[in-house]
């Protein structure tokens, strides 16, 4: 069973939480299992659109407290290491989305590139090195495109 990190802001506007949902219900229905931050946002609405599809989602909290958990996570991993946390959200996949996103979603797509762990774009961060963009996150238009780029990739990352 691939697992599919999703990674955004713990808070969103309504339509980039209805596209976290979608992905999340997508991934799901192709048998993903759901990573995230656990706590509110995109990656409340991602486990909120797995669930609505039974699938399996996974929250790694930045504090130590299970309850933190937002209603849709399976299984609460509290950490206590704060936003250091992020590192274990991407470590834990084989594969990340990244959903719009601030400061937050920018160190989880860093971690990721850095291990080696393909990352997908939605309305997500350009990154630019001496004024020139760079394309390490590959782009996608739509949730769908998104989990397609996803799963292809966690395929290409087994070992």
């Amino acid at each position: 069973m691939p697992a599919v990190a999703v990674i955004g802001a713990g808070r969103c506007e309504p339509p980039i939480a209805a596209l976290a949902e979608e992905l999340g219900r997508r991934l799901a229905q192709a048998g993903a299992t759901v990573v995230c931050g656990g706590l509110g946002g995109v990656m409340e609405a991602a486990c909120r659109g797995a669930k609505s599809a039974g699938g399996l989602t996974i929250g790694i909290l930045p504090g130590t407290d299970r309850a933190d958990a937002n209603p849709w996570v399976d299984i609460a991993i509290p950490t206590g290491l704060g936003q250091a946390r992020n590192i274990l959200v991407v470590r834990s996949a084989q594969s990340v989305i990244a959903v719009a996103g601030e400061f937050g979603t920018l160190s989880e797509i860093a971690f990721a590139l850095k291990l080696g762990i393909p990352v997908i774009g939605l309305h997500t961060w350009q990154l630019a090195r001496n004024g020139k963009i760079e394309r390490p996150i590959a782009e996608a238009q739509t949730p769908e495109e998104a989990v397609r780029q996803a799963l292809a990739a966690c395929c290409a990352n087994q070992v």
